[in-house]
């Protein structure tokens, strides 16, 4: 599993699957038979988003434009009734001054998570980078990446948190 160095603030993590996650960014909640248990930030959140591209990804399979893919990802999130805002603009504020910089996230998911889709043959150190900056930027904790160009979309999704 590729895992990011030397990112400060940046938690390294993996690419995951729908129950497969394991990145330090947990809070404690509760005790099971072991003692405590630790849960992700987001945790049932960012399952629902993951179930609602998976299902995109076994209708559509890859090789179509990221466009489509966002397009299909409304619908999935519209027919699962989960809140999302498409294409959020994204300010950079520098000395005092807010400056429309012409960012712009693919979904913010019930205000606390960030989704990014790609549709791309190799993920790029880029696209982690463009997460982070969306994460410090929209003050959300939690971001997934997802990458539709892949057999199995487990193999295309990465998730991080600040």
């Amino acid at each position: 599993m590729a895992q990011s160095e030397g990112r400060g603030d940046w938690d390294a993590g993996e690419r995951v699957g729908i129950n497969q996650f394991n990145h330090g960014d947990t809070e404690r909640h509760g005790e099971d038979k072991e003692g405590e248990r630790s849960v992700l930030i987001h945790e049932e959140l960012t399952s629902e988003i993951i179930g609602a591209a998976i299902e995109v990804h076994r209708e559509l399979g890859p090789g179509l434009l990221e466009s489509a893919y966002q397009v299909c990802m409304c619908r999935e999130f519209s027919l699962r009734s989960i809140p999302f805002e498409q294409k959020v603009p994204l300010a950079v504020e520098y000395k005092g001054v807010k400056l429309e910089c012409a960012y712009e996230m693919d979904f913010r998911v019930d205000r606390k998570v960030v989704v990014d889709l790609k549709a791309v043959s190799k993920m790029l150190p880029v696209f982690e980078a463009q997460l982070h900056t969306y994460l410090k930027l929209s003050k959300c904790r939690v971001g997934l990446l997802i990458n539709f160009h892949v057999l199995v979309l487990k193999n295309g999704i990465i998730r991080r948190a600040l």
